[in-house]
């Protein structure tokens, strides 16, 4: 996916991402699965995302250029990944969701303990887990050749919408979206909206 795919708000990016698949190439495996969960999250505007209170060392890669990855560490035990969006200077991110594997199911059970295909990569902490991303890989280029976006033309019809899961503040706000009829979304909301797209 081009650069100029993530320079746009996260709003804007978030529904996009969906049906897209992700690729990490890790100890000699490809790892591929389809986005089909996301969550937008606007910067400083939003009390939901890490960048409400400004840039710091921890959010600085959200104020950076677009079409990288902001990786943290939460609860003590996981991780979360994020497409960092907008413009360069203006905070946006994309948190990962849920995923569907495609390829490399062997290595991502190995990585979640022998788990089944639907449970593997149905949460952001899951997925994380499952396609070995941690702390060395925040600020990573999505542009680079371990870890990727590709669009392999896959069209996505409905886009169910509700509000994020797991927020203290900022959570009455519409910013989920999820494929609809997905089996491999995680465990969150029902839907307060449908999008059809043409």
């Amino acid at each position: 996916m081009p650069r100029e795919f993530f320079a746009r708000p996260a709003l804007q990016v978030a529904p996009d991402l969906l049906g897209k698949v992700l690729a990490r190439y890790t100890g000699g495996v490809t790892i591929r699965g389809r986005i089909v969960e996301a969550e937008a999250y606007t910067g400083q505007t939003d009390p939901g995302s890490h960048a409400f209170r400004g840039c710091t060392p921890r959010t600085m890669v959200m104020f950076g250029p677009p079409g990288f990855l902001y990786v943290y560490f939460t609860y003590g035990m996981h991780y979360c990944m994020n497409v960092v969006t907008d413009v360069d200077g203006v905070a946006g991110a994309v948190l990962i969701r849920a995923l569907e594997p495609l390829d490399g199911m062997d290595e991502m059970s190995r990585r979640r303990g022998e788990r089944p295909d639907l449970q593997l990569c149905n949460g952001p902490a899951k997925l994380c887990a499952a396609l070995g991303v941690g702390r060395q890989e925040n600020g990573a280029d999505l542009e680079g050749s371990e870890i990727w976006l590709e669009d392999d033309g896959f069209i996505v019809n409905q886009v169910e919408v509700t509000t994020r899961v797991g927020l203290s503040a900022g959570d009455d706000l519409p910013f989920r979206f999820f494929i609809a009829g997905s089996r491999f979304v995680s465990g969150g909301r029902p839907a307060k909206a449908t999008i059809t797209r043409p």
